[in-house]
């Protein structure tokens, strides 16, 4: 299947890699490259964005969100051609670690961040349409409360995490809860 490649690429989190990393890549700006700087652009970045590669499943984006602006910024989706996305977030539940939907969205502090990351909160892809393989370059666009766009472009990469598994309560669509690995 095709490389997924795009202006504007979001960190996109791994099911099975809910754990610490370290990564870095350059900073992804949220305006595209062939239009003037946004609002949306001035009012949020992405640092750092990275992909945790997989052959299949469930696999997840991450990153820094920035908050360039004296006022908070609320993120409540995320997009991409890759898959279906939610915002996920990770409770402790029954002595387990499990992911579930981010309710009310990612809050970033006026002039602050919020990290995306293995065993926090992070962007799910809940069914990719084709192996994400290390290098891929994967577009994202995340929906500010405000109404906003803002996209950015992830570099996949190899992770090995840990194993979370998904609360037994959330209704997937076709998707496993045991694709944790």
């Amino acid at each position: 299947m095709p490389v997924f490649v795009s202006a504007a690429v979001a960190g996109v989190m791994a099911l099975t890699g809910c754990s610490a990393s370290s990564a870095t890549s350059s900073d992804a700006t949220v305006a595209d490259a062939a239009s003037p700087v946004s609002s949306a652009a001035a009012a949020l970045t992405v640092r750092d964005p990275w992909v945790k590669a997989v052959d299949s499943g469930m696999t997840a984006a991450f990153g820094t969100l920035v908050n360039n602006t004296g006022a908070e910024v609320t993120v409540v989706s995320a997009t991409s051609p890759a898959s279906p996305m939610e915002l996920h977030t990770m409770v402790m539940k029954d002595g387990q670690m499990v992911m579930q939907p981010k309710e009310g969205g990612f809050v970033v502090p006026a002039g602050g961040t919020h990290e995306l990351s293995p065993g926090g909160d992070h962007l799910m892809l809940m069914e990719p349409s084709a192996a994400i393989k290390p290098g891929d370059e994967l577009s994202f666009t995340l929906q500010l409360a405000s109404g906003d766009p803002v996209t950015f472009t992830a570099i996949a990469k190899p992770f090995a995490g840990a194993g979370e598994s998904y609360d037994p309560s959330m209704t997937m669509p076709s998707a496993t809860a045991s694709a944790a690995s």
